[in-house]
């Protein structure tokens, strides 16, 4: 099994099929650009096979070059809706989680190299997710 290859497009990975309304209301809060038209650009990866499946079996499906988004179950049902980002540079792999609607800051500044992983790092709350700087 493997992530379906991408253009320039980070792949947003469903893990989680318990809820199918509150993937639809996630689908829509990471595609729908925020006030100043902002988006981040995602490849949608809605696939069953994927149920389930840990950050490190998701990491696994990447490759090398990891960056990619998933949609577990705390992403599902957690207030703000945090994804879980995973991001590996050429030291080590990171995990973060973003609320739904700060998704294109992380997506956009990280896939572009506009900013640095420890930008959004050290600005997380104390429960490990990214809510804006």
């Amino acid at each position: 099994m493997s992530l379906p290859p991408t253009d320039d497009s980070t792949p947003l990975v469903r893990t989680d099929f318990s809820d199918e309304e509150a993937w639809r209301a996630l689908l829509t809060a990471v595609t729908t650009p925020n006030e100043d038209d902002f988006l981040a650009n995602l490849q949608i990866v809605d696939d069953p096979d994927h149920r389930d499946l840990t950050s490190e079996q998701v990491a696994g499906l990447a490759g090398p070059d990891l960056f990619l988004i998933v949609a577990d179950r705390t992403a599902l049902t957690a207030p703000g809706r945090p994804l879980l980002v995973l991001y590996r540079d050429e030291d080590e792999s990171h995990e973060l989680r973003v609320i739904a609607e700060e998704l294109w800051s992380i997506e956009n500044n990280i896939s572009l190299a506009n900013m640095d992983w420890d930008d959004f790092a050290s600005s997380a709350d104390e429960d490990g997710v990214f809510r804006g700087f």
